[in-house]
């Protein structure tokens, strides 16, 4: 359910019902975050390619450490629906539901590497106080070993999260339980 007209995939027509079946290819099956932007059928091909592009591409940050960013900015905006699917996802990685359920509750009590409390320390802040984003905190990442490419990533990841986090609570996309597993990880 959301607050706004939604074109299920049965319904869909032309540009709609490629980016639709594009979408069911490439991850298993189309979420409630992309439904939502079915007005839009553009923006969510564009939507689509970037969450691709900064999730799965090759190089820089792992799997498990996107999807531990995409988890701290969405616990930090409150976002239950991203925080659901990318705690699901991370567990895929992690293998330690606990661990992320700590993550969830606090970072710091998360038995987090020095690289990943780094990342997370950064994705926090630059989501909850972007002024206080300073030339520091990027060198604390370079300390533990992130290459700029890798502070990039991490940097662009958070931002993603926090565009997807308000589409998801401003239009009242909601996952429930069927809709949270089942995609390709």
């Amino acid at each position: 359910m959301s607050w706004i007209r939604v074109i299920a995939e049965d319904r869909a027509e032309g540009a709609l019902s490629d980016v639709y079946g594009r979408i069911a290819r490439s991850r298993g099956r189309v979420s409630n975050i992309m439904r939502i932007q079915s007005l839009a059928p553009g923006a969510m091909a564009a939507h689509m390619d970037l969450y691709l592009e900064l999730m799965f591409s090759k190089g820089g940050l792992s799997r498990a450490e996107r999807e531990m960013v995409a988890v701290v900015v969405s616990v930090a905006n409150r976002c239950e629906y991203c925080t659901l699917h990318h705690a699901a996802a991370l567990e895929a990685w992690w293998k330690d539901p606990e661990r992320v359920e700590r993550l969830k509750e606090d970072p710091s009590g998360a038995d987090l590497s020095p690289r990943e409390r780094a990342l997370a320390r950064y994705a926090r802040t630059l989501t909850l106080s972007p002024d206080a984003v300073e030339a520091g905190e990027v060198e604390r990442l370079r300390e533990v070993g992130l290459s700029d490419e890798e502070i990039l990533q991490v940097n662009m990841i958070t931002a993603y999260f926090n565009f997807v986090n308000r589409i998801a609570v401003g239009l009242g996309v909601e996952a429930p339980a069927e809709e949270v597993g089942g995609y390709r990880y």
